[in-house]
């Protein structure tokens, strides 16, 4: 091999053609980035899936016409959600804290409810 031989980043072929080719083919190209994109880690690829659960449930909970609606925090439980993830907070100016699964979330109220919204 010649010391200005390029390889391909997938296969390590020698690269014929453009000088900024990275690549010997489609296939090569996808298979790359597939394995760099990939979650390699079961942990966060659980996680994300955790996240990606709670968004469906509260969105088939909350009707698109409202963007708000009221449960109980077992019946929401008992639809499969886990409190234990979420993507972030938000406090209003009352000093209410939302728990927020992408942009739907939830407030606690009195006793076991809890008030659920899509921040629009």
């Amino acid at each position: 091999m010649e010391n200005n031989e390029r390889l391909c980043l997938s296969c390590q072929k020698v690269l014929k053609g453009r000088l900024d080719k990275k690549f010997c083919d489609d296939y090569c190209r996808n298979a790359y980035n597939n394995l760099q994109n990939s979650d390699r880690n079961n942990f966060v690829r659980n996680i994300n899936n955790a996240l990606r659960k709670n968004r469906r449930i509260l969105e088939a909970i909350i009707p698109d016409s409202d963007g708000t609606t009221k449960i109980t925090r077992q019946k929401l439980q008992e639809k499969g959600f886990d409190f234990k993830y979420l993507t972030h907070q938000y406090q209003n100016q009352k000093g209410n804290v939302y728990n927020f699964c992408y942009e739907y979330g939830y407030l606690p109220l009195e006793g076991d409810w809890l008030l659920l919204v899509k921040r629009k």
